[in-house]
């Protein structure tokens, strides 16, 4: 089977109790170095690993209950298709 890779840059919104929740769930991970949350993430500031955070809930599905919802967060995608 082959693979393709795809580049995908989001734009997203997000609300100020979503970004206190992302916060404390890396501040929590900080406890926890052997996590698989830490796999790719070194080298990286506490501000990108929380937006990181927000935006992986975005696109994962945690803040869309329905689709006019997730309509609300993701503003913009743009994706770039390389073979």
């Amino acid at each position: 089977m082959e693979t393709q890779q795809v580049r995908t840059c989001f734009t997203i919104t997000f609300t100020d109790d979503q970004y206190i929740h992302a916060k404390s769930y890396v501040e929590d991970m900080k406890s926890h170095p052997k996590r698989v949350f830490w796999i790719g993430k070194e080298g990286k500031s506490e501000e990108e690993l929380v937006v990181e955070q927000i935006a992986h809930r975005i696109l994962s599905g945690f803040y869309n209950n329905d689709s006019f919802k997730a309509a609300r967060h993701i503003i913009k995608m743009e994706s770039l298709v390389r073979s």
